[in-house]
């Protein structure tokens, strides 16, 4: 049996990284749409479509479950994919609901950080106004931390000063926590923990997504130890040096 991610470029092997250790005997095939990454930046409809075309790319290669590893993605096109194929399929979601939840006894406010288009989808709106009664939920879009990521930027002076920049405006001893709604930002949980006080937490919906991956499983009736741990990488561009440095971006996801 083997399970599909996909993600626009090389973020959702951060979601792969915590299966191969949640789920280590399935085997696996991750698909990054490199014609078309970044996705935060596109139309609803082009994501869509994108969205659609990979996965039926995936389902010819021998995919028995997916797992759509981007939050965008997830937003724009998880309902239709589950009317499409009868699989077992799981998406993401910012971890609004448990960070309100951690913050509910502090009053401290809560920081979401995302993609532009994820930010500005009505999923993500529902998902805060049903889980915010107190309005402590703020947004921070951060559109270039896709591109240091697939540029395999993952520290450094630049990078510490870009977060500088973008969080000036916020007056941080205010929160408590401050959520990764990208699968690519994960890469920088130890960057950002180096510019943000102490006390403030950084969470992301990774291990709860291979959670419910593994229930769904299991609901599917499918074994959890009827693979190998085999990693199949493709992508859409089918470029080979983009298909190294997925190898070198999955070596450092599953330190994280």
């Amino acid at each position: 049996m083997r399970i599909g991610f996909f993600d626009s470029g090389l973020g959702g092997l951060t979601v792969l990284a915590e299966s191969l250790r949640r789920l280590p005997a399935k085997d696996y095939l991750y698909m990054a749409d490199t014609l078309h990454v970044p996705y935060g930046t596109k139309t609803k409809e082009d994501v869509r479509r994108y969205v659609l075309e990979a996965v039926e790319t995936m389902v010819g290669q021998g995919i028995d479950a997916l797992v759509v590893a981007c939050n965008t993605a997830t937003s724009i096109a998880i309902n239709e994919l589950r009317e499409i194929y009868s699989m077992p399929i799981v998406g993401m979601e910012p971890a609004v609901k448990p960070a309100v939840e951690m913050n509910r006894a502090t009053g401290k406010r809560v920081l979401v950080c995302a993609t532009p288009l994820t930010l500005s989808m009505p999923k993500y709106y529902a998902l805060v106004s049903r889980v915010d009664g107190n309005g402590i939920v703020d947004s921070l879009p951060l559109p270039e931390l896709v591109d240091y990521c697939e540029r395999l930027v993952f520290d450094g002076e630049e990078l510490a000063a870009y977060f500088r920049r973008k969080l000036e405006p916020f007056d941080l001893d205010r929160y408590g926590i401050i959520v990764l709604g990208c699968t690519h930002f994960i890469y920088y949980r130890d960057a950002l923990r180096r510019v943000l006080p102490e006390s403030i937490e950084i969470v992301d919906g990774n291990a709860g997504t291979v959670r419910r991956l593994a229930a769904l499983l299991t609901r599917y009736g499918i074994s959890e130890n009827d693979g190998s741990g085999d990693v199949r990488l493709m992508c859409t561009g089918g470029d080979p040096a983009y298909i190294r440095k997925m190898g070198i971006a999955l070596d450092r996801a599953r330190t994280l």
